[in-house]
């Protein structure tokens, strides 16, 4: 079998060429397979008649940059990074160049040729590559300075959580500043109708992952229901507020209520039952809610959900150009001219304030007994039963505190969009929950902050990507993966420890 000799690594170590060639000629395969269809095969209307372009060399070309990158993700594994990094950079600058000419064409002057990437398709390919080419430079630098290749696993990880450890003291500082500059930032330039909305929408997924993290951070429970308790909390304050009137802040404590009653109702027969039957069991769950949502047309509207859904006013004082008579609208009430962002404005503050109080409860509770009784189950189940800890109550505890949560979100989502359906609460909303709080790292509240924005606020930076965003979206969750198994800010500190609690002695 041919291999070749490894200089940067330990004598004696060599490298197989041919199981290396395989392995990225079945990542290239699957990406033949995921992007044949979706980048090779066009649907166009042609002549009043729906048709299709196929456009196969981009799918050649997406799949050779898949083929090489594997390659380099490969050598950097061995420790071979000097000639990842000699052609990355080649790479780099072959890819980067054209979009980048192209950008500033007319801001130098018109008079400089066009570069022929004339097609719409062939910035955003080379865009794809450019980066593809920038991660594998930085990842070979890294190999370079740390000799990551020449590190277990246990020390990877170790290496990891230490920085995940830095980062949560450093929270203690950066955690206020984060949160004045997400208060300042509806009254700067910055903000707009398009970027309030993304933000808003940011937060309420941070406000899930918060949620969420509880079950799954904290107490180690695999939740693949939770949108469950999201849709209790929209459909609660929907039929609240336009069956009895009740007002937003009078739905909001109800709905979460009614969230937390059905996570006691879930947890409960679920108590026994561990792992993969575990996460079973609150799959079903969440998809025995959707469709009761679905066929109980009479109270919940059906496929057609609920609209109308009235918004929350400032304590009383709406947002309305013209009040009804003997009603001061809020931009009355403070002396202003009237303008509709008042109203955006004043959602993603709320929602903000919500997530926050999301986040005081969860870290309040991490420190009370029962927080540190969920991290005793999340360790070893077992020995918290020799120890007679009640696990039953603690699992109840964290489905109804982390419903409660959910509950929350669903009701701001619901008065948020002002209409609702079973469609805004499917598994995939779930899924997404959970990449946040794994991704973010478990039990780590500012890595579900970063989480989130990537997750949620990265496919919208590359919307101009047309088809390419959802592609470089992937790529940029697989490379963080490859570079962060375990989360970004992967640390799981023990509240109490054995000997002292973080240098308090006991």
């Amino acid at each position: 079998m041919a291999t070749i000799a490894h200089s940067d690594a330990a004598a004696g170590r060599r490298l197989d060429l041919v199981a290396m060639v395989k392995e990225a000629g079945v990542t290239a395969l699957v990406a033949l397979v995921l992007t044949a269809p979706l980048v090779g095969i066009r649907t166009v209307e042609q002549s009043g008649a729906l048709g299709y372009q196929t456009d196969f060399t981009a799918v050649a070309i997406a799949v050779a940059l898949v083929f090489l990158g594997r390659i380099g993700i490969i050598l950097n594994r061995e420790g071979m990074p000097r000639p990842v990094f000699w052609i990355s950079l080649l790479f780099l600058v072959v890819f980067a160049l054209p979009p980048v000419y192209q950008y500033l064409r007319p801001m130098i002057s018109d008079t400089l040729p066009p570069l022929p990437v004339q097609d719409l398709h062939s910035v955003p390919l080379l865009l794809i590559g450019a980066f593809g080419a920038l991660w594998l430079l930085l990842q070979s630098i890294l190999v370079q300075r740390r000799s990551r290749a020449s590190l277990s696993r246990q020390e990877r990880d170790r290496a990891m959580d230490r920085v995940g450890a830095r980062v949560q003291r450093l929270s203690v500082y950066v955690g206020p500043i984060l949160v004045v500059l997400a208060v300042i930032f509806p009254f700067t330039d910055l903000a707009s109708r398009s970027t309030l909305g993304v933000a808003t929408i940011v937060l309420i997924y941070i406000m899930l992952g918060w949620g969420l993290n509880i079950i799954v951070g904290l107490a180690g429970l695999l939740d693949l229901g939770y949108v469950a308790f999201y849709a209790v909390g929209a459909y609660s304050y929907a039929l609240l507020a336009t069956t009895f009137g009740f007002s937003f802040w009078l739905c909001l404590p109800l709905a979460g209520v009614l969230a937390a009653g059905f996570g006691l109702i879930l947890g409960y027969p679920v108590l026994r039952l561990r792992g993969d039957y575990f996460a079973i069991v609150t799959l079903g769950f969440g998809e025995i809610i959707r469709i009761i949502l679905i066929n109980w047309a009479p109270v919940t509207g059906g496929p057609n959900g609920i609209n109308n859904i009235p918004r929350p006013s400032f304590f009383g004082f709406p947002f309305d150009r013209s009040p009804p008579e003997g009603v001061t609208a809020f931009h009355q009430l403070f002396g202003l001219e009237y303008n509709p962002t008042h109203r955006i404005i004043f959602l993603y503050l709320l929602i903000l304030a919500l997530a926050l109080l999301v986040n005081f409860i969860s870290v309040r509770l991490r420190r009370l007994p029962v927080g540190r009784g969920w991290e005793a189950i999340r360790e070893d189940d077992i020995a918290c039963q020799s120890l007679g800890i009640n696990r039953t109550n603690l699992k109840l505890a964290a489905f109804a505190t982390s419903a409660m949560c959910g509950g929350f979100a669903g009701s701001f989502f619901a008065t948020y969009q002002g209409f609702i359906s079973p469609e805004s609460f499917s598994f995939i909303e779930s899924a997404i929950v959970l990449a946040i709080v794994v991704l973010g790292g478990m039990g780590s509240q500012l890595g579900i902050v970063v989480a989130a924005c990537l997750i949620i606020g990265l496919p919208e930076a590359f919307r101009g990507l047309d088809l390419y965003r959802m592609l470089v979206f992937g790529l940029c969750m697989v490379g963080i993966m490859v570079w962060r198994p375990r989360g970004l800010l992967a640390h799981r500190d023990p509240t109490i420890l054995l000997h002292g609690k973080k240098g308090t002695s006991s």
